[in-house]
């Protein structure tokens, strides 16, 4: 098992906790892909590879902003 410290994820996106986030989001993208999708041979789980993959700079991301919420109208 491989240990991902907070400052291993913060190299990769200036912030321990947006590093936390874009494993997560890209783990939960790993689990909707069918099986066979999935490279053959990985029997890693998920959040590994996803800490792996952004540890390594194999994975790249934009923050996108969010959008205003319309207020009803009155």
């Amino acid at each position: 098992m491989r240990v991902f410290t907070p400052d291993d994820v913060a190299v990769s996106t200036g912030s321990k906790y947006l590093g936390v986030l874009v494993s997560a989001k890209y783990a939960r993208e790993l689990n909707s892909l069918p099986r066979e999708t999935l490279p053959l041979g990985e029997e890693k789980k998920l959040t590994t590879r996803s800490l792996e993959a952004l540890t390594s700079d194999q994975m790249e991301f934009r923050l996108v902003q969010r959008r205003k919420r319309e207020e009803p109208a009155a």
